[in-house]
């Protein structure tokens, strides 16, 4: 190509039509070259966004550690593995307390009574008193009490340390069979399958306490909380957090 026609191109003006067909329409000396500079300019506009996107960034690692800690510190007999924290504590309705409770002042009631009324007692049975006799009675009956007393906290003590854990891992629950007696299941969060619940009787619809209960896959193992009270609303908060850590995302209490 030699330098006049290098000139002749130069001062071609491509969006210029050379010319025109027989219906009129306006012809280009080099369509690609102008459709290559439209798309070019198409892709030099700036895209500008209302608000920039955000990773969540998750719990930062000391605001876990922190929850860990007070967990232990407020349960401190609780099994927990290193970063776990309680997010609820579901415990015991009170309503199960109500026939040792009953039981309990109608026998000390009754006790008194007999303590107070010993000589009008005594007068109706027709025997004889003397004041060593008094005395054992009245000893007898104020021992009795005693017992009635300590037999209903140990009854209180080993109802209300049952209790049912929800952590951002697992379901601990706290198994309370007698004073000196206890254990702890533990189930992942993983494992949970099923997590239903029950309330029978127009009683427990009443009071608004029920039994929860947790189906684990694999062995197919059920556990069983009973006296759970306002179980609908733990219930949604369990398998909330059971979708969400299978789902790989923060575990919490709503």
């Amino acid at each position: 190509m030699d330098e006049k026609d290098k000139v002749s191109q130069a001062a071609i003006d491509y969006d210029k039509p050379v010319a025109y067909d027989a219906q009129g329409r306006p012809l280009y000396a080099h369509p690609p070259r102008l459709i290559s500079r439209l798309k070019a300019e198409l892709q030099t506009h700036a895209v500008r966004m209302m608000r920039p996107v955000i990773s969540d960034p998750g719990p930062e690692k000391d605001d876990i550690q922190s929850k860990h800690k007070r967990s232990k510190m407020m349960w401190p007999n609780l099994s927990l593995s290193e970063g776990e924290y309680v997010i609820r504590m579901i415990p015991r309705h009170l309503i199960g307390l109500t026939g040792p409770i009953a039981l309990s002042i109608f026998l000390i009631t009754l006790s008194f009574f007999a303590l107070f009324n010993y000589d009008l007692i005594a007068k109706v049975l027709q025997t004889q008193q003397n004041t060593i006799d008094s005395q054992l009675v009245v000893l007898t009956i104020i021992t009795f009490i005693c017992m009635v007393i300590v037999s209903t906290y140990v009854v209180y003590y080993v109802y209300a340390n049952n209790k049912l854990f929800l952590t951002n891992e697992s379901v601990i629950q706290e198994i309370q069979t007698g004073i000196f007696s206890k254990k702890e299941q533990v189930v992942s969060l993983v494992n949970v399958e099923d997590v239903s619940y029950s309330q029978e009787g127009i009683v427990q619809q009443i009071f608004n306490y029920g039994s929860i209960r947790l189906s684990t896959e694999g062995d197919e193992t059920t556990y069983t909380f009973i006296y759970a009270g306002n179980p609908k609303s733990h219930i949604a908060i369990l398998n909330n957090a059971v979708e969400s850590f299978k789902n790989g995302r923060q575990v919490d209490g709503r």
